[in-house]
């Protein structure tokens, strides 16, 4: 295929993923793609860096700090009750992380904590988009994520204290943690970007059981530029799997602006490349990722592949708690603390849509915080593993669990069978035509 000298990316808000995503140009050539940008505001700030002294920093040489932040807006999809779960998943997360930086300086941690402050909007709303049977990949800023998807904050804090009760059973601390028995969640990879193939052959999986599934996962602004982001994300381009990538752009890969890793604009142009649609989002507006992230996750279940969505926000710590980000330029946390997930939703919630009454909303927080208290003791109350049991479950020993397939096969790939396969009463995946038990 010809490469064009110039593509452009076309921008046009207000229409929904689903309609505009195959939008056909060059004599209905549907794997050309435009980028949905779904923004009300579009910071634009040029960093440079400078030396004083023996220091290197970096400061701010152009863009506006001094605008305000603008209301949530309104969801397409999402109830008043819907909204507000996930407003209380965003603050439960918030409160979490609270009483795990305490935790970490009373020396109840080991190891150490990844934070995700500020974005607590991109993981809550974004895995409130999948369905209870699709299977999320979390990274290590998206313990909202973790809890959306039923794991209680005492098993988190537990997990980083190497508790007993930990999911891991005190075997890892950290973020390092999954559950592909009940709650079909992918444990984290340190290594960034190797969940993108993983959770593309989970939605292979899925397919060559008879099942369209959405499937979702997170990489950073660095870890988008790795090779095995582009072989994972090429490989479920091409095999029409439904994966939901968001690329948590949120300025910093560790000490590294943004300014100095890629040349594009926006990283949700790299999706044209793979012929996919790409989104671009305002990752502390919750409403906008909900309202992306669904769209992306119908058009898995179609049938009609990956979407990569880019949420745009600020990570408001350091890399991890032993990084006290000091080369972060102080105006740009000022200007980022404006725009505040939580306190947008609240604001949303309480004065524009007056959904919650300020006594209901203080009534929900309350509860929220009598939640967080009392699974803390649990987490700091709960022993530590015996030496006994160092060598439990390290090994996979006969019997000790049984593998099995998550989603029924359809009949229809059964031999001496006619039927469409079934899962729960409903149609278990593609009609007979098109069972795609097998790659493209």
């Amino acid at each position: 295929m010809a490469i064009p000298k110039k593509r452009t990316a076309n921008r046009q808000p207000e229409k929904s993923l689903a309609g505009a995503a195959k939008t056909a140009v060059n004599g209905g050539d549907l794997r050309r793609y435009t980028i949905r940008d779904y923004r009300q505001e579009k910071p634009n700030f040029t960093l440079r860096q400078v030396r004083v002294g023996n220091v290197l920093r970096y400061e701010v040489v152009s863009g506006d700090l001094s605008t305000p932040a603008p209301s949530v807006r309104e969801s397409k999809y999402l109830s008043r009750e819907q909204c507000i779960e996930i407003y209380r998943w965003m603050l439960l997360n918030r409160r979490m992380e609270t009483a795990l930086e305490n935790l970490y300086k009373q020396g109840k941690v080991v190891g150490g904590v990844y934070f995700g402050l500020g974005q607590e909007a991109c993981s809550c709303a974004s895995a409130y988009a999948l369905h209870k049977d699709e299977w999320l990949g979390p990274m290590i800023r998206n313990q909202g994520s973790l809890l959306v998807r039923g794991f209680s904050p005492a098993d988190i804090m537990m997990q980083y204290m190497a508790k007993a009760g930990s999911p891991t059973k005190g075997r890892d601390a950290s973020s390092h943690f999954g559950d592909i028995e009940k709650r079909n969640v992918v444990s984290p990879i340190s290594t960034l970007g190797d969940l993108i193939p993983v959770l593309a052959g989970v939605a292979l999986g899925a397919r060559l059981q008879g099942k369209h599934i959405a499937v979702m996962t997170y990489v950073g602004d660095g870890g988008q530029s790795t090779g095995v982001t582009y072989e994972g994300l090429n490989f479920a381009a091409v095999q029409n799997l439904g994966l939901v990538l968001i690329v948590e752009n949120n300025l910093w890969a560790y000490s590294t602006p943004a300014d100095m890793q890629f040349r594009v604009k926006d990283l949700a142009e790299r999706a044209i490349a793979y012929g996919i649609p790409g989104v671009i989002v305002d990752g502390t507006d919750a409403c906008q990722v909900y309202d992306a992230c669904h769209e992306a996750c119908e058009r898995a279940r179609r049938g009609d592949g990956p979407t990569l969505i880019e949420a745009k926000m600020m990570r408001m710590k350091g890399h991890a708690i032993h990084d006290g980000a000091e080369y972060v330029p102080k105006p740009l946390f000022e200007f980022w603390k404006k725009r505040d997930p939580i306190a947008r939703l609240e604001a949303y919630l309480v004065k524009r849509k007056k959904w919650l009454s300020p006594a209901e909303n203080e009534k929900l927080i309350a509860e929220v915080e009598r939640q967080l208290e009392s699974d803390r003791e649990l987490a700091v109350n709960s022993p530590m593993p015996t030496s006994e049991s160092v060598a439990a479950g390290v090994y996979c020993e006969t019997g000790c669990h049984e593998i099995k397939p998550k989603y029924a096969m359809p009949e229809s790939a059964m031999p001496g069978s006619a039927k469409t396969g079934t899962h729960g009463g409903k149609s278990a995946g593609p009609k007979p035509s098109a069972a795609a038990a097998h790659l493209k």
